[in-house]
């Protein structure tokens, strides 16, 4: 099993600056080589000082740069709020720059609240999210492309750059069984979680996503399942118990934008009352020491997922998330990377 560290790109205090928090995630990124994770994946939000990405291609170019090797994912560009025949250039240029280093994770988008404040409300965005994903596969494979639906009316166009992937690998983020099945029988890497932590609808969406695979046939084995996850490698009790105080607190602003009213003052993200307790919380993340660790995510590996999406910064500091990251790459990576090499 794989680990890809996710920036979370969440900024609680403005004094810290921008310049500052997103050189704090470059070096992340530059770590997270270093330390053996596979992949960084980068999100996209507008308008909040959550998971704040307003241009994911351009901090995956901006990575390519300081890196070698490491995969680069967009986890998740929001395509129905992007017009394909532009974006698709933006892709296949950052495909050039990344040298081919990547992956396209696509979605409809999250948060009610902002994907109505930039016109596309979230009761539509699967329906537009769907063609939109077709005309940019379109562009992205073809040359004088033409186009009649529902959101796109278009006369022959050729994208230009022309990628140098072929195909730029893609991955669909989906929590839905019917669509995590779908993804799969089609071809696309998928991206998934479960939010409460369960082993029941992990083992759900596993299965949907075997199933996909098996439709798909022999292509199916080269596809991948990643679930995101909050997780940090605590170094004793006492620090797990600090940082899901902290989590906690994340969770009282990421639920407003995801489940709630979407409450923001000057960009920032209000937090809210929250129906789940801390106690709840607590189980379900995986913010823990070491053994705790371990025995959670395997669960996650004798399920068969391929990838973890670490999700480590709630609001603590740099230097904290690192040693996390440190510790990650001495006890955990090595683990589960021996544990692949027994089942195979």
């Amino acid at each position: 099993m794989d680990f890809n560290h996710f920036l979370t790109s969440y900024m609680p205090d403005p004094k810290i600056g921008s310049k500052t928090h997103f050189s704090n995630m470059l070096e992340q990124s530059i770590l997270a080589e270093k330390l053996g994770f596979t992949t960084i994946s980068i999100p996209e939000h507008h308008l909040v000082n959550i998971l704040m990405m307003p241009s994911p291609l351009q901090m995956a170019v901006k990575i390519a740069s300081l890196t070698k090797e490491i995969k680069i994912t967009t986890g998740i560009a929001v395509l129905p709020l992007h017009d394909m025949r532009t974006y698709a250039g933006e892709v296949a240029t950052a495909d050039i720059l990344t040298e081919g280093r990547l992956i396209l994770g696509v979605g409809r988008g999250a948060f009610a609240s902002e994907m109505k404040s930039l016109g596309t409300p979230i009761e539509t965005s699967k329906e537009k999210f769907i063609e939109s994903l077709e005309v940019l596969q379109l562009l992205l494979k073809n040359k004088e492309v033409s186009y009649k639906g529902k959101f796109y009316n278009f006369e022959p166009v050729t994208i230009m750059p022309r990628p140098i992937s072929n195909p730029i690998q893609m991955m669909i983020a989906a929590m839905d069984l019917n669509s995590i099945k779908d993804a799969a029988s089609r071809g696309f890497h998928v991206q998934s979680t479960v939010l409460s932590g369960s082993k029941d609808l992990l083992m759900q969406r596993v299965n949907a996503f075997k199933e996909g695979c098996d439709i798909l046939g022999e292509q199916g084995k080269l596809l991948k399942l990643s679930m995101q996850r909050m997780a940090y490698l605590a170094k004793d009790d006492k620090d797990a118990e600090e940082k899901n105080r902290l989590a906690y607190e994340y969770y009282k602003r990421f639920d407003n934008m995801f489940t709630g009213p979407g409450k923001v003052k000057n960009g920032e993200v209000e937090p809210l009352p929250r129906n789940q307790t801390y106690e709840e919380m607590k189980k379900n993340l995986l913010i823990c020491p070491l053994n705790e660790m371990i025995e959670k995510l395997s669960v996650y590996a004798e399920a068969g997922v391929d990838e973890i999406i670490v999700s480590s910064s709630f609001g603590q500091n740099q230097n904290d998330l690192k040693e996390s990251m440190y510790r990650m790459s001495e006890e955990i990576i090595p683990y589960f990377k021996k544990t692949n090499v027994q089942v195979a």
